[in-house]
């Protein structure tokens, strides 16, 4: 039997390289989605309801940024190969070789976002709010550039659609980097962003955040169906993945937020946090 598949366009991950200096796809995608996600709430803030300033926000960029690498960094070493790096320790900080974790990159934006709060006094679930209807956009690029890495990708597969990767081996596979470039990102920023163009209300400040964790969550669980798991990893507990497992905490707290912002006393409570 012979099983078609989609040929996989390779793309070479450095785009311009000099000497030892090289700049990467993958380098672009963070800095793309940095850049471009401040650039929309600039945009989002003008709108009647929120209270963070345009320099307020210029300042939390740097401290988001922090988040980002240092925690998704830390998260991959931790979550993924504690083992390898527990024995390479120096290795942890060879970042230009890759390893980064979405979980981790989050966690470190909510410290980020927490400090910052308490720093400059400004209302915390606000902040995440924010921070949250900015994330997909990065979430999107940085798949694509999965994609174009040849990494990450999917389970083997007889659909039309499916791809001999470089470093896949020779049977056709799930081209997963898609899936969620097009959940993670395109679908969940359009489910926020029709959210936070809604008039803003008192009371709220947590909802968006909530609503991205549980959709990103989702999300997530539902694309490992379809992702390679981790070599080095496996299927863990019940047969689920460490991508599924790491998002269903996200899912929980992300529903608590959501009924923080919308029920009586826990909906005061969040205004005060907020």
């Amino acid at each position: 039997m012979i099983t078609l598949a989609i040929p996989y366009p390779v793309i070479d991950p450095v785009l311009i390289e000099i000497g030892p200096f090289a700049i990467r796809w993958y380098a672009l995608a963070y800095i793309a989605g940095i850049i471009g996600g401040w650039r929309y709430l600039r945009w989002l803030i003008r709108r009647p309801g929120w209270q963070i300033t345009a320099e307020a926000l210029d300042d939390l960029l740097l401290w988001v940024t922090l988040g980002i690498v240092l925690g998704g960094r830390l998260g991959y070493v931790l979550f993924y190969r504690p083992a390898y790096y527990l024995q390479n320790p120096f290795e942890a900080l060879a970042v230009w070789h890759g390893g980064m974790s979405f979980h981790g990159g989050m966690l470190g934006v909510i410290l980020a976002i927490v400090l910052f709060a308490i720093v400059r006094r400004l209302p915390m679930l606000e902040l995440g709010d924010l921070v949250a209807c900015a994330a997909p956009i990065g979430l999107f690029l940085g798949r694509l550039a999965n994609f174009v890495n040849g990494e990450l990708y999917g389970r083997v597969s007889d659909v039309p659609w499916a791809m001999v990767f470089p470093n896949g081996g020779p049977e056709p596979r799930h081209p997963s980097q898609l899936y969620e470039a097009m959940l993670e990102g395109l679908v969940l920023f359009a489910v926020l962003s029709w959210f936070a163009t809604r008039p803003r209300e008192p009371g709220q400040a947590g909802r968006l955040g909530g609503i991205f964790l549980v959709g990103y969550g989702l999300a997530r669980t539902f694309a490992e169906l379809f992702r390679q798991p981790d070599a080095h990893l496996g299927f863990l507990i019940g047969g689920l993945t460490m991508g599924q497992l790491l998002s269903l905490p996200m899912v929980l707290f992300g529903l608590w937020l959501i009924v923080r912002s919308t029920r009586g006393p826990l909906g005061a409570r969040a205004r005060d946090l907020g």
